[in-house]
């Protein structure tokens, strides 16, 4: 997936369909002068539809396509005959797809299972035929009610990308280069800051044919949740995580400081991601010798954490066993 085709954000104008009209028909035969009221109803106008599919990644396919308009229904007819509905409009997301209203901001759905279908707008309902007002005393109405009309405004889509472990640490901690070497996904790697810059998943294979999904999200800064850097653009994926990998590169100068600012940023973005399952990795751990890895660990005394090294495979089969057991757990 090219980066400059990852979209997580799009603002589109929705507008459902209206109602047709119910008929004011009167029954006329040739022996049958005087036929009472045999208007039909109008059809309803067509639904707006979500429906989650797990093949899509991205929102780029709406990104060009802003205005999603669904059909008005038909009028209904002689022989109390109901007129057709509006043609829905079944608009495709990615899983982790959530809906608000642009103007208010307030949440309308989320998607999250492949095949799920919400209605983010329905049609208006169709007018009924003059067949429904006949009374005793009023045998032959000739009015019949007009169709409603639909739903029409703006609405926010936004992603929060579904995988069961997130990757959390600063611009290169090597985040990307671990989803490398247990994925076959292939993100941009370099050795300067913010070579992520939208988020990346792949499938780690693990023992007899299980797997889990990693999502390397873009690198976190201080301040990321006043929207420094590139905070509060990705900060929400992390929010689909179950599990946090903590990544804190060997060269750091105070890891457990790091840390600690790591997880103050995701505490001021959102308190209940500190509710979430994390673990601490220690990166580039071939970049160490025993005893530099037991002062860290005894700087770390408090944290659960591991040493791994993505270009040695040191311990790499031993972080995938740990996020295992915690997934699991």
């Amino acid at each position: 997936m090219a980066e400059s085709n990852f979209v997580d954000y799009v603002k589109i104008h929705c507008k459902s369909g209206k109602g047709g009209a119910g008929s004011a028909h009167f029954r006329r035969e040739k022996f049958v002068p005087k036929g009472g009221p045999d208007g039909g109803d109008g059809g309803r106008g067509g639904h707006i539809i979500l429906e989650g599919n797990q093949h899509k990644w991205t929102l780029l396919h709406l990104k060009y396509s802003r205005h999603i308009h669904a059909g008005n229904g038909d009028a209904g007819s002689a022989q109390k005959s109901t007129g057709a509905d509006g043609k829905d409009i079944t608009v495709e997301v990615p899983l982790g797809t959530i809906a608000k209203d642009a103007g208010t901001g307030e949440f309308i759905c989320e998607i999250t299972e492949h095949g799920q279908q919400i209605t983010l707008m329905k049609g208006g309902r169709g007018g009924l035929g003059n067949d429904h007002f006949k009374t005793s005393v009023n045998q032959a109405p000739r009015y019949a009610q007009p169709g409603e009309e639909g739903e029409e405004g703006w609405r926010i889509l936004e992603l929060k990308v579904l995988a069961d472990v997130g990757l959390v640490g600063f611009p290169s901690a090597g985040k990307s280069t671990l989803l490398s070497v247990v994925s076959a996904a292939k993100p941009k790697i370099g050795d300067y800051p913010f070579t992520t810059l939208t988020p990346n998943l792949g499938i780690v294979s693990y023992r007899e044919d299980k797997s889990f999904v990693m999502a390397d999200i873009p690198g976190i800064i201080e301040g990321a949740h006043e929207g420094k850097g590139l905070g509060l653009r990705f900060l929400r994926h992390i929010e689909r995580n179950p599990l946090l990998l903590f990544m804190v590169p060997a060269d750091s100068a105070d890891h457990l400081k790091e840390y600690n600012i790591l997880l103050n940023e995701l505490e001021k973005y959102n308190p209940e991601l500190l509710d979430k399952q994390r673990f601490l990795s220690i990166s580039k751990a071939d970049m160490l010798d025993k005893e530099l890895m037991e002062e860290i660990s005894a700087e770390l005394k408090d944290v659960p954490h591991l040493f791994f090294s993505s270009v040695t495979g040191f311990n790499i089969q031993q972080l995938k066993d740990k996020i295992w057991q915690i997934l699991n757990s």
